[in-house]
């Protein structure tokens, strides 16, 4: 990728967030490729388009192409990997079985470790990392998603640095429509998300409730920050260099944002689907204990989770 003209992009994981990915691009008149395992959900965007709605206006895309198997995009310029934590090595493993040596991979979770996920299915080279910040995305139903908000893509290349590739995957977004910036410590950002993750999700799930409810709640919130200064210590003795000195500051205004959404991870909890909570609050208790940092929020809300997970999904991934 040296320039910004149509592209071949693949969508793997076309749920909330990377059905907002395929509408602006195809309507930035790339040829977008929709891959998803929910089969009514590929089935709805080829018999009626795309449908997004929210703060970026309402309409349907019919240019999408859907299907349930890569395999039928044929090699791509661009694989955007928006799945959630735990199906990454499985959306690596098919992107290194398609993918030209000149493609690049870009991959967008919540969460701690997808890049770590992907190396087991394929070398980093051509592999780089985002973060999508404050959209507030969620699934109406199969082939229709919608948005509260609409922040920013950071992206980063794994080991750091800045380089044309990254330069022009910044164009790339911001022709399409998104505050998209490149920088060249990414994993700063990583773990900035990473915070307001964890602050939110496993707090919103456990109190059964959505961002603005959790915060005028003080007993609930209390706990929500607690959950933050956790993550916040782990990132500090992994060596995060991050931009904020005033933790519960920057997730209280990042929080604030957006009152009405609910994180991913109540919505798979309502919808009955396993979570992405060993990604997010259950990290921290991981990173906690390679430096000896207690992190009595995020285990308790981690297991509580999880007992809830098990209720409804017999314990499978």
């Amino acid at each position: 990728m040296t320039d910004t003209h149509p592209r071949k992009i693949a969508i793997i994981g076309t749920g909330s967030m990377g059905s907002i990915y395929a509408v602006m691009m195809a309507e930035a008149g790339h040829e977008v490729w929709a891959i998803d395992s929910w089969a009514d959900h590929v089935d709805a965007i080829n018999a009626n388009g795309l449908r997004l709605e929210g703060v970026s206006g309402d309409r349907s895309v019919t240019v999408v192409h859907a299907a349930t198997d890569l395999a039928a995009a044929g090699p791509c310029d661009l694989y955007v990997i928006a799945t959630k934590a735990g199906s990454v090595g499985e959306a690596a493993r098919a992107v290194a079985a398609v993918m030209r040596s000149d493609s690049l991979v870009l991959t967008i979770q919540n969460g701690l470790g997808a890049a770590e996920r992907i190396a087991a299915h394929m070398p980093l080279d051509n592999v780089l990392l985002g973060v999508a910040d404050g959209f507030g995305a969620s699934m109406k139903g199969p082939g229709h998603a919608h948005h509260n908000a609409m922040r920013m893509i950071r992206l980063g290349e794994v080991d750091g640095g800045m380089t044309d590739r990254l330069r022009d995957l910044e164009t790339l977004w911001q022709q399409a429509g998104f505050t998209a910036r490149a920088f060249a410590d990414i994993t700063q950002l990583i773990w900035e998300k990473f915070v307001c993750n964890v602050t939110l999700s496993a707090p919103c799930t456990a109190f059964d409730c959505n961002i603005g409810a959790l915060m005028a709640n003080d007993e609930a919130w209390m706990v929500a920050l607690g959950c933050a200064r956790e993550a916040y210590q782990c990132g500090l003795a992994e060596g995060v260099n991050f931009s904020f000195d005033d933790v519960e500051a920057y997730v209280t205004e990042f929080a604030s944002l957006m009152p009405d959404a609910s994180p991913s991870l109540r919505l798979d909890h309502i919808a009955g689907r396993a979570s992405e909570i060993d990604a997010i609050n259950g990290m921290v208790p991981v990173i906690g204990a390679r430096h000896g940092i207690g992190t009595p929020f995020n285990e308790t809300l981690s297991a509580i989770v999880r007992a809830r997970e098990v209720a409804f999904t017999g314990g499978s991934d």
